[in-house]
Protein backbone atom coordinates (compact mmCIF):
# COMPACT_ATOMS: atom_id res chain seq x y z
CA UNK A 1 0.00 0.00 0.00
CA UNK A 2 1.50 3.59 -0.68
CA UNK A 3 2.36 5.83 2.01
CA UNK A 4 -0.70 8.23 3.14
CA UNK A 5 -3.30 5.86 1.39
CA UNK A 6 -5.21 3.89 3.52
CA UNK A 7 -7.34 0.48 2.79
CA UNK A 8 -11.62 1.09 1.81
CA UNK A 9 -13.74 0.51 4.61
CA UNK A 10 -17.32 -0.44 3.78
CA UNK A 11 -20.08 1.05 5.25
CA UNK A 12 -23.50 -1.47 3.81
CA UNK A 13 -25.55 0.35 7.10
CA UNK A 14 -28.10 2.22 4.08
CA UNK A 15 -31.69 0.81 4.88
CA UNK A 16 -32.07 1.26 0.65
CA UNK A 17 -29.36 -0.33 0.11
CA UNK A 18 -30.22 -3.67 2.23
CA UNK A 19 -33.67 -3.44 0.63
CA UNK A 20 -32.11 -4.30 -2.77
CA UNK A 21 -29.41 -6.35 -1.48
CA UNK A 22 -31.12 -8.61 0.49
CA UNK A 23 -33.71 -9.27 -2.45
CA UNK A 24 -31.05 -9.86 -5.26
CA UNK A 25 -30.84 -13.58 -6.93
CA UNK A 26 -28.51 -16.06 -5.75
CA UNK A 27 -26.40 -15.29 -9.19
CA UNK A 28 -26.40 -11.40 -8.65
CA UNK A 29 -25.42 -11.62 -4.93
CA UNK A 30 -22.36 -13.33 -5.91
CA UNK A 31 -20.97 -11.19 -7.90
CA UNK A 32 -21.85 -7.96 -5.99
CA UNK A 33 -20.11 -9.71 -2.49
CA UNK A 34 -17.44 -10.27 -4.73
CA UNK A 35 -17.10 -6.48 -6.14
CA UNK A 36 -17.16 -5.50 -2.32
CA UNK A 37 -14.83 -8.10 -1.45
CA UNK A 38 -12.17 -6.79 -4.34
CA UNK A 39 -13.42 -2.85 -3.16
CA UNK A 40 -12.99 -3.70 0.82
CA UNK A 41 -9.03 -5.36 -0.51
CA UNK A 42 -8.04 -1.94 -2.25
CA UNK A 43 -6.84 1.34 -0.99
CA UNK A 44 -8.03 4.44 -2.39
CA UNK A 45 -5.07 5.38 -4.32
CA UNK A 46 -6.33 1.63 -5.87
CA UNK A 47 -9.97 2.41 -6.33
CA UNK A 48 -9.57 5.63 -7.68
CA UNK A 49 -7.07 4.00 -10.88
CA UNK A 50 -9.71 1.38 -10.86
CA UNK A 51 -11.09 0.76 -14.20
CA UNK A 52 -13.40 -2.33 -13.80
CA UNK A 53 -16.15 -0.38 -10.95
CA UNK A 54 -16.56 2.89 -14.03
CA UNK A 55 -17.05 5.05 -11.31
CA UNK A 56 -18.93 7.89 -12.96
CA UNK A 57 -20.02 11.23 -10.46
CA UNK A 58 -23.65 11.67 -9.78
CA UNK A 59 -23.51 15.54 -9.04
CA UNK A 60 -27.58 16.25 -8.42
CA UNK A 61 -27.05 13.99 -5.12
CA UNK A 62 -26.30 15.25 -1.98
CA UNK A 63 -24.58 13.71 0.28
CA UNK A 64 -24.33 14.27 4.35
CA UNK A 65 -20.86 14.91 4.05
CA UNK A 66 -20.50 17.22 1.58
CA UNK A 67 -18.30 14.33 -1.01
CA UNK A 68 -19.67 13.78 -4.55
CA UNK A 69 -21.32 10.83 -4.77
CA UNK A 70 -20.68 7.86 -7.80
CA UNK A 71 -22.45 5.60 -9.31
CA UNK A 72 -20.29 2.48 -9.71
CA UNK A 73 -20.63 -0.81 -11.15
CA UNK A 74 -20.48 -4.30 -8.69
CA UNK A 75 -21.79 -6.35 -11.49
CA UNK A 76 -23.08 -6.22 -15.13
CA UNK A 77 -26.73 -5.39 -14.62
CA UNK A 78 -25.95 -3.88 -10.68
CA UNK A 79 -24.48 -0.18 -10.34
CA UNK A 80 -24.32 1.08 -6.10
CA UNK A 81 -24.23 4.79 -5.41
CA UNK A 82 -21.61 5.67 -2.61
CA UNK A 83 -19.68 8.75 -1.11
CA UNK A 84 -16.36 8.91 0.64
CA UNK A 85 -16.51 9.20 3.88
CA UNK A 86 -12.82 9.72 5.57
CA UNK A 87 -11.71 5.70 5.09
CA UNK A 88 -15.13 4.25 4.46
CA UNK A 89 -17.19 3.85 1.19
CA UNK A 90 -20.45 4.20 2.44
CA UNK A 91 -22.87 2.53 -0.39
CA UNK A 92 -26.08 4.27 -0.37
CA UNK A 93 -27.94 2.21 -2.72
CA UNK A 94 -28.57 -0.80 -5.06
CA UNK A 95 -29.42 -0.31 -8.25
CA UNK A 96 -30.59 -3.21 -11.33
CA UNK A 97 -31.66 -0.80 -13.95
CA UNK A 98 -28.50 1.53 -15.45
CA UNK A 99 -30.64 5.03 -15.70
CA UNK A 100 -32.43 4.30 -12.23
CA UNK A 101 -28.90 4.85 -10.25
CA UNK A 102 -28.32 7.93 -12.17
CA UNK A 103 -32.07 9.35 -10.82
CA UNK A 104 -33.34 9.47 -14.53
Amino acid sequence: MAAGSSRVKLDLNSAEFQEVFFRLELSELKHVVGSLRRLRELDWNSVYRHTGFKWEAVRHIRTPNGSPAYSLRLSEKIRAIAYRDGDFLRIVSLHADHDSAYGR
